[in-house]
């Protein structure tokens, strides 16, 4: 009887006890499953995170932009000491010989750059590039010449190039508004580009000079200025840019539907649906207002033709507009499932909406109804709100043209 009794408070002792020893496994087996992730993810955040981004540097300039970094983050943002430890790096680089214009040392002088241009300085943002521009065109002047072979020319006039769209960017900031200085710097993007390409198919590439301007970055170049145009209203220059920047494009690029298609709002129309941040051909036609019969630029009927000069009348530019964000929803339809993105999507909504913005101008109410039923269909598939809201006001514009006709 003892024994019997002997056994069952074993047994219940085991029964209580066991969830707790249970809870106490899991809490080892928890304990020595986070404890193996630290000795993983420790060394890993260390390596990878910390040191690897900086192991081109010597160990005294890694560890200042280590601190650098530290403060230009996260709830440690601190710019005026992630900007004096950036400012020891690069005094700390030059001491120890690096190559201020390595692509190391260049990567943190356009951090700097980017770091106030985060933080909302951009007359800061601009003084750092703007001191890169001068420095890399000093040394583009005395002593590109001597390094035809290693390299250094080709990427020192490349960093120009990058430089000069960037300024041109932060110039045309509503913050900056300084659009003269931005068309500057984007031409000289251009015209540096275009020139050095053109030496190379001429001269041929030396040996060791090192690759240029790859076609997308090219046509980016060009995009960069057709977009300044476009946005200060001068659309008979940006055209021929938009139409050079889609000759560079990838075959089965979605961003040549987007070059194609129209975006932007019209000069005289503010119901347009907008879609930065490029801008494109269609909706350059539609509102072309040159300043003069002399210097306006037209395009043949084929859209595949390129400007030429003497104005054209307003229902041809319209008709130009149309061909081409036409086109851009047949290139869009050529394009595999594989390579669409959101990009190409987006493109075909903003054509589609824009179809119907040209039949509204010419009265075709029908037709625009039409398009403007698919562009709403279309974006609402998308999630595009901005684009569902365009298409309904265009399609509640035309009902209010249609109870006056």
């Amino acid at each position: 009887m003892h024994q019997t009794a002997r056994n069952d408070m074993a047994g219940n002792a085991a029964a209580a006890t066991g969830p707790a020893l249970s809870l106490y496994d899991a809490r080892a087996v928890h304990i020595a499953l986070v404890s193996g992730i630290c000795v993983f993810y420790i060394p890993w955040y260390y390596k990878n995170v910390i040191i690897k981004p900086y192991h081109n540097f010597p160990e005294p300039v890694a560890k200042k932009l280590r601190k650098a970094l530290f403060y230009s983050r996260g709830k440690w943002l601190d710019i005026r000491e992630a900007n004096k430890h950036f400012r020891q790096a690069l005094a700390l680089a030059d001491e120890l010989g690096m190559d201020p214009f390595s692509d190391e040392i260049m990567g943190v002088k356009y951090t700097i750059a980017q770091l106030f241009e985060e933080a909302g300085y951009y007359s800061l943002a601009i003084d750092v590039l703007e001191i890169m521009r001068n420095d890399c065109q000093r040394w583009v002047d005395e002593f590109s010449d001597k390094h035809w072979t290693t390299g250094n020319r080709s990427r020192v006039k490349k960093n120009m190039v990058q430089i000069n769209l960037k300024l041109g960017q932060l110039y045309d900031v509503r913050y900056v508004n300084e659009p003269e200085n931005g068309e500057k710097r984007l031409v000289e993007a251009v015209e540096s580009a275009l020139k050095e390409q053109q030496r190379r198919e001429k001269e041929g590439i030396k040996n060791g000079e090192g690759p240029w301007l790859t076609n997308d970055e090219m046509g980016g170049t060009l995009e960069a200025l057709g977009t300044h145009y476009e946005q200060f209203d001068s659309h008979y220059l940006a055209t021929p840019l938009f139409v050079k920047a889609l000759q560079l494009c990838p075959p089965n690029s979605c961003h040549s539907v987007v070059l194609s298609s129209s975006r932007t709002p019209f000069k005289n129309n503010k119901h347009l649906l907008t879609y930065p941040p490029v801008n494109n051909i269609s909706t350059c036609l539609a509102q072309q207002n040159p300043p003069s019969s002399s210097d306006a630029l037209t395009l043949s009927p084929l859209p595949s033709d390129f400007p030429v000069s003497n104005s054209a009348p307003r229902s041809h530019l319209i008709e130009q507009a149309r061909q081409w964000a036409t086109r851009a929803l047949e290139q869009a339809a050529q394009i595999k499932s594989s390579d669409r993105t959101e990009e190409c999507d987006m493109g075909c909504a903003v054509a589609t909406y824009n179809l119907g913005e040209f039949f509204e101008m010419e009265g075709k109410l029908l037709d625009a109804r039409r398009q403007y039923e698919q562009a709403a269909a279309l974006a609402k598939k998308m999630g595009f709100a901005e684009g569902v809201a365009n298409a309904k006001a265009g399609l509640q514009r035309i009902k209010e043209l249609e109870k006056k006709a």
